[in-house]
């Protein structure tokens, strides 16, 4: 049975319920903040408008890490449930159901449905998160042979939200859906820092944040220390055992890798303040928040040249060949000089507000008024239709 805190709604509301499922219950991975922190800005966007929005979650202790919202407990997106989770939502009263994945079940929904796609990184890179259960891993292969399951998938909604104008592009380009495509950007979970006062131009410090899977390319990063004596590289976020001993292999002689396995917000931030550069090599991304959120607090950024990242850091990164470790060093030893690392650390200021929750919502707002609209107009159409037919018999 589902439980939640609702209360009765007066009718001419409209009744929207956004799938924070993916939610994850003790930290943040990238789907679980971009849900919460979208979340969080739609219940401010909604505010004294016609709009009530529920959060659907599978586990009371994701609300830890979501705002404070009426909510509604139904099935774990994964499980065998999700085939009747819309019968459910349409006895909930649903008039939309936002959600930040394409997987949630549809079967005999009686509401708009909206539904988010992030990247198509694992067409090219099919590798599954290892934390997933192994049917869901060997699913996760098999969906992504080909494009078919996920046109399947986009074409049962009434819209499509991308999290990216890149992702967008690519949803275009392989014709996945035939429904509207808005993007709902994603963005920094914090606001731009004051200018820096200390440059770190001279520190000779790197960090990356990020997974390991094959895409994100960790090994580059390592390789290109060959050619940048006396430099750090931080490696901030969580790693598996058998993971950190294969990059381990591969650190040249005298170089130094700092293994983090895991870092608080506070030291990350600490840590990003003592940094020359943020560094990524990914081959794709369907955004890139950490290089987001270290240009907001003023940190430059080295990255591949890749179409998001370029569309989420502009003239504010150094690029290079995500292939090429020198390429990679010659893109870092550019932030050595002073008044270079300067004017990125202020460009980064800048370009890092470009993405901003606030809009993010109302875009989002927009979305759901425009398939609530749709399908009422659909169903005024199809009534008349009706009635027409009744008087000519």
């Amino acid at each position: 049975m589902s439980k939640s805190t609702m209360t009765p709604r007066p009718e001419s509301r409209l009744s929207v319920f956004f799938d924070a499922r993916f939610t994850r219950t003790t930290h943040h991975d990238g789907i679980s903040r971009y849900g919460a922190c979208l979340l969080a800005a739609l219940l401010e966007a909604v505010e004294d408008t016609d709009i009530d929005v529920t959060a659907i979650i599978s586990d009371r202790a994701q609300l830890a890490l979501l705002p404070e919202c009426r909510w509604v407990e139904l099935n774990d997106p994964t499980s065998p449930a999700e085939v009747a989770v819309a019968g459910r939502l349409n006895a909930l009263g649903a008039d939309v159901v936002f959600s930040t994945m394409q997987t949630m079940g549809s079967f005999g929904r009686r509401y708009g449905l909206i539904l988010t796609i992030h990247d198509l990184i694992y067409y090219s890179h099919p590798q599954p998160p290892g934390d997933l259960p192994l049917p869901i891993r060997l699913l996760w292969r098999a969906y992504h042979l080909s494009y078919t399951p996920q046109r399947l998938l986009l074409n049962r909604a009434d819209a499509v939200a991308a999290v990216s104008e890149t992702t967008k592009d690519l949803i275009a380009a392989h014709h996945l859906t035939t429904k509207p495509v808005a993007v709902v950007s994603n963005a920094a979970e914090v606001a731009a820092a004051s200018t820096r006062t200390v440059n770190r131009s001279d520190a000779k410090t790197l960090i990356y944040m990020g997974a390991f899977l094959p895409y994100k390319n960790v090994e580059a990063l390592i390789r290109a220390l060959e050619h940048l004596p006396g430099w750090t590289l931080h490696i901030a976020s969580r790693i598996e055992g058998r993971r950190e001993a294969q990059l381990r292999s591969l650190i040249p002689d005298r170089a130094k890798v700092v293994f983090h396995r895991g870092i608080s917000e506070e030291d990350y931030a600490r840590l990003l303040d003592e940094a020359t550069a943020l560094v990524t090599a990914s081959r794709e991304e369907g955004f890139g928040l950490p290089v987001i959120e270290a240009m907001a607090q003023g940190v430059p950024v080295a990255v591949s040249d890749i179409p998001i990242f370029n569309e989420i850091a502009g003239a504010a990164a150094v690029y290079f060949d995500q292939e090429d470790p020198r390429s990679i060093a010659e893109a870092i030893t550019r932030l050595t000089d002073a008044g270079t690392w300067e004017k990125q650390s202020q460009a980064g200021l800048v370009q890092s507000q470009k993405f901003d929750w606030t809009d993010s919502a109302a875009a989002l707002v927009e979305l759901i008024r425009s398939v609530a609209a749709e399908r009422t107009t659909g169903a005024t159409k199809r009534i008349g239709g009706a009635d027409e037919r009744e008087s000519r018999s």
